[in-house]
């Protein structure tokens, strides 16, 4: 008897997202139609929810915006759908909310094109994203949990992401923020962060710093959880970028003093409690890039169909067919990586994906952005044809 593979989406995960749909038509884009919502997503979006007089920081309209959709979605049931059933969530060991689940809906949700129910440009989505949750229910204390988790969803606290530095971006190992134990057991902490986004209404950060060990080795670095108003924390700046609004913060510490119970994890292994939120969020921002890379090729492809230059609809041109049919093969074959490695992440315990499977998040990260990007460039030259 030949042997099969299953490559279908489960029954149970085809019926969330129909149900998923309808609360996104019956509930989310009303709320983006009224009041003239759709300046935040139409060609007015960049002045609508950037505040100028602010350094370009979101304008408060827009992050209440957010907040109600929230707000909305999470007592539906569909914001915390990935986490445990501790935190309000429906993560299961059947599959229901696994990395699996998680890539296929973050891919639906991208390929409907942008939303309020889905925001690519800060990661807003109905159905939430949680890396700083996952690190904190894996490595954190009961102390930390509580703090941390359940204050996260009582909009007590919100935690930055500080790993890159401004001479240090992917090679972590060579980061030059540093801390030091003192007499009486406390830590102070030295260096700059930057792409510290949340930082203008954060009230904690997750810094890691060297502690132990040679420039360049893996071990010895440390995660600290810090208050935000912690004595030495500055704001230097914010980065502007290319898609405004921003509050991607570069930060500095000068002798920022924590306490041991401010340490995350274990003394020393920092980079695994950073993989903690690197992976899962990767598979899922590749998830993402996807779905926005399916959207750019059907456009193109509806446009051109409709589009009737000389006489005869603009998809009978080769020129035209060809790229989108290159790009729409890529879509193919990338899903099925996206998905076997969200797959291969939930057959095993958290902490061996990075030695195991850390390979194949990060080519999936890869060409996903990538691919996206050109998909993106091939929309408008069709649109532009």
């Amino acid at each position: 008897m030949a042997s099969t593979m299953n490559f279908n989406v489960p029954t149970e995960l085809t019926e969330y997202i129909s149900r998923l749909d309808s609360f996104i038509e019956q509930q989310i884009t009303p709320l983006q139609k009224a009041d003239d919502n759709d300046r935040f997503f139409d060609h007015r979006r960049e002045h609508a929810r950037t505040d100028w007089d602010r350094g370009g920081l979101p304008r408060e309209e827009w992050e209440d915006l957010l907040k109600e959709c929230i707000r909305r979605a999470d007592q539906a049931g569909f914001y915390r759908f990935s986490l445990p059933k501790e935190y309000g969530g429906q993560n299961e060991t059947s599959g229901r909310g696994s990395n699996l689940w998680m890539a296929v809906i973050r891919e639906h949700l991208a390929s409907k094109g942008l939303g309020l129910f889905n925001d690519l440009q800060n990661e807003h989505s109905v159905v939430g994203n949680f890396p700083d949750v996952i690190m904190v229910q894996h490595f954190g204390s009961p102390a930390q949990k509580q703090e941390l988790i359940h204050g996260r969803f009582q909009g007590k606290t919100r935690i930055t992401f500080g790993l890159t530095e401004p001479d240090h971006g992917s090679d972590a190992t060579h980061m030059s923020t540093h801390a030091e134990r003192q007499a009486d057991g406390s830590y102070l902490i030295n260096g700059a962060k930057m792409w510290q986004t949340g930082m203008h209404k954060a009230t904690h950060c997750f810094i890691f710093a060297r502690t132990s060990e040679k420039t360049g080795s893996a071990k010895g670095i440390t995660c600290f959880i810090v208050p935000r108003q912690t004595p030495g924390i500055k704001v230097e700046s914010y980065e502007w970028t290319l898609n405004m609004p921003t509050d991607h913060a570069t930060v500095s510490f000068h002798n920022v003093k924590v306490p041991a119970s401010a340490i995350l994890g274990a003394e020393g292994e920092g980079l695994s409690v950073a993989q903690a939120f690197v992976h899962e969020n990767r598979i899922r921002q590749a998830a993402s890039s996807l779905g926005a890379a399916v959207y750019c090729v059907n456009q193109s492809v509806a446009y051109a169909r409709q589009r009737k230059p000389f006489g005869k609809p603009l998809a009978s041109n080769q020129a035209i067919q060809f790229p989108l049919v290159e790009l729409a093969t890529q879509c193919e074959m990338l899903r099925l990586l996206i998905r076997k490695t969200a797959s291969d992440m939930d057959s095993m315990p958290h902490v061996e994906v990075e030695h195991k499977l850390g390979d194949k998040v990060s080519m999936c990260n890869y060409w996903a952005n990538r691919l996206c990007t050109e998909a993106a460039d091939r929309a408008i030259q069709v649109h532009d044809a």
